[in-house]
């Protein structure tokens, strides 16, 4: 039997949509993050981005994504190795680090909905949309203990 893609191709050597596929949905990303200045700690928040549908994990406008929302962050495979947020879980990172995907993912388990059965996702989580809140501040009180 063939091995998956995901464990004999780097991410670089991916095609698009291999790459693609990789994302399981768990729609974290798509949070709202605050860094101290001071230390570069990251801290969560349970503030969705202003096109994060929090039905369906899902941008609403994927394709345009970058150009829509400032900050929003387009990973690569070069920037996955480097950013330092991205959810411990992530399949991203996970290859990046020559580790095997988890059973829910849907490359594995053969279903999206896995990763929100399994509680991975933030579906159901979203406090708050990022159009909501007026004041930098106002992030405050949607902070995370640790990563959702």
């Amino acid at each position: 039997m063939e091995k998956p893609f995901w464990k004999t191709k780097t991410l670089e050597a991916m095609t698009p949509a291999e790459w693609e596929s990789l994302c399981d949905g768990c729609g974290k990303c798509c949070l709202s993050k605050l860094e101290d200045e001071d230390t570069g700690e990251i801290y969560w928040t349970s503030v969705g981005c202003r096109l994060f549908n929090a039905d369906t994990c899902r941008c609403s406008d994927y394709a345009n994504r970058l150009a829509r929302v400032p900050d929003c962050v387009g990973l690569t495979p070069q920037n996955v190795r480097t950013i330092t947020w991205l959810p411990k879980t992530c399949a991203y990172r996970l290859v990046a680090e020559g580790q095997d995907l988890y059973w829910w993912h849907r490359l594995v388990s053969g279903n999206a909905e896995t990763v929100h059965a399994a509680g991975i996702s933030i579906r159901g989580r979203v406090s708050a949309s990022e159009t909501e809140l007026a004041e930098p501040d106002d992030y405050f009180e949607h902070m995370l203990d640790d990563e959702p």
